[in-house]
């Protein structure tokens, strides 16, 4: 029986933290070696554990994105979109989290491939969609949320450009109207 927050645990947030750091730091080619030196901890538990390197950045970025901007349940469309952009709005705005993003972007289409460690993910948001649907609120589709919100504060992100405080709402309620949805109180027409 496996304990949460036990060694395994705490092995792989300090794992986790070790690769954000060097990746930071702009050491962008730094190996198993130097991440279990910075992580203190023995090489052969992130070999065994991870394989790669790439392995152990997938595993750290989505952790971390999804901890950072969980899905949320709120019982309206608009609350649940409007807060998950938000939550996403400030990971992006974090230093560590801008950084997992380009680190990840250079890994699409190579053998470490994040669209599959990111699909979890969006399951995750398409059941927060399917739910809003079935109590009768416009059915949207996961590409809408990529389209509308995720693909603009990305961008940003990797063209250095600052997240600005708002954005997620803004980008939210642009999706949401154009869904037929009326402004949030308070915006108007």
């Amino acid at each position: 029986m496996t304990r949460p927050g036990g060694r395994s645990a705490r092995v792989r947030e300090a794992v986790h933290r070790a690769v954000i750091e060097l990746l930071a730091e702009g050491e962008t080619t730094a190996g198993i070696p130097q991440i279990a030196e910075r992580a203190r901890v023995n090489p052969t538990s992130i070999y065994r554990r991870w394989g790669s390197c790439a392995s152990v950045l997938l595993d750290a970025a989505v952790a971390r994105l999804s901890l950072a901007s969980p899905v949320p349940d709120t019982g309206s469309l608009r609350g649940d979109v409007e807060q998950w952009a938000t939550a996403v709005e400030r990971a992006l705005a974090d230093p560590d989290g801008a950084v997992l993003v380009r680190a990840l972007i250079t890994f699409i289409g190579t053998n470490a491939d994040p669209i599959e460690h990111l699909l979890s993910r969006g399951e995750d948001l398409e059941r927060m969609l399917t739910a809003a649907a079935g109590r009768g609120e416009p059915a949207l589709k996961l590409q809408d949320l990529l389209d509308y919100v995720l693909a603009p504060m990305y961008l940003r992100v990797l063209l250095s450009r600052p997240i600005e405080p708002g954005i997620g709402v803004r980008l939210a309620d642009r999706l949401l109207r154009a869904a037929g949805l009326p402004p949030a109180s308070g915006q108007g027409g």
